[in-house]
């Protein structure tokens, strides 16, 4: 059984996927949510896919979700440094930038240069990489209250000292 190559490019909110399929390229756009990701499996049953090498570019979150369910499919994934699809796509000469332009390329990386498969990480760190995420949010935060309030208006500056107090009273 041949593999298919699906290039992805991955938002917030949405993703973009291309299908490379006998030198052609059929495109759609989902949304990066379970309900999406079921919309691009049925997408795939309609045009004779079984499996696909899919491949995308490592963009923190976003894209974590929609690796593990292909993976869990059964499907081939890979999770790319953006800087070696941007390179790809310098050699391309390609100038011009939308996320379906952008979907292909990464297809069409995939093809050509075959990146290994990811693994997904296990629950246990996938569950300590989002309390260490929120931990350095929650400091991000405190940092911004303290900043406001050296520039505070006098109407509000109560409020901000008090919220900055909060974070420092959980030190």
């Amino acid at each position: 059984m041949s593999v298919t190559v699906l290039g992805i490019d991955i938002a917030k909110q949405k993703f973009d996927a291309a299908l490379l399929v006998d030198g052609k390229t059929k495109h759609k756009a989902c949304k990066n949510s379970a309900e999406g990701f079921e919309t691009l499996m049925v997408w795939l049953e309609k045009q004779g896919i079984q499996k696909v090498h899919a491949c995308l570019e490592a963009t923190g979150n976003y894209g974590e979700d929609l690796a593990i369910y292909l993976h869990e499919a059964g499907h081939i994934v890979s999770i790319v440094n953006p800087a070696r699809i941007k390179g790809f796509g310098q050699s391309e000469l390609i100038r011009t930038k939308t996320d379906k332009i952008d979907a292909a390329l990464i297809g069409r990386f995939c093809l050509a240069m075959k990146p290994g498969p990811w693994i997904p990480p296990s629950p246990e760190i996938r569950s300590l990489r989002a309390l260490v995420r929120r931990v350095d949010s929650l400091i991000d935060m405190r940092s911004q209250e303290k900043n406001r309030i050296s520039t505070a208006h006098e109407s509000v500056i109560f409020f901000d000292q008090r919220t900055y107090r909060l974070f420092e009273s959980r030190n």
